[in-house]
């Protein structure tokens, strides 16, 4: 009897795993991209660059966060928080102004000078 319900419990967890995890299995609808945007005419090519730029902001805020971390534990001085702080964000803005002009670009718009 034991036996039995062990089974039905290992059953029974192995399909809530299931269906719990289905929707991180599934792939995304045909013509949606990784994150299910669509991808709206863009290649692969646009979309790979796009997801280059993401993953470089998203490090790039990592830094930002990490620099401000060493400054209130006292690991940076004041002065060298400063200069490190300009470079990121310049980086940072960077990286926004690239990722502005791919959306541009692929709306169909010229990119936009500031």
């Amino acid at each position: 009897m034991v036996v039995v319900i062990v089974i039905c419990s290992l059953l029974l967890a192995a399909v809530v795993v299931a269906l719990v995890t289905a929707p991180l299995r599934a792939s995304p609808p045909a013509g949606e991209g990784p994150g299910g945007r669509a991808a709206a005419g863009q290649g692969p090519a646009v979309e790979r660059r796009r997801a280059e730029l993401e993953a470089a902001r998203e490090a790039k805020y990592r830094e930002i966060r990490d620099a401000e971390l060493d400054y209130r534990t006292g690991k940076l001085s004041p002065a060298d928080y400063g200069a490190i702080d300009d470079q990121l964000r310049g980086e940072a803005l960077t990286i926004l102004d690239d990722l502005e002009s791919l959306g541009d670009e692929a709306a169909g718009d010229a990119p936009r000078e500031a």
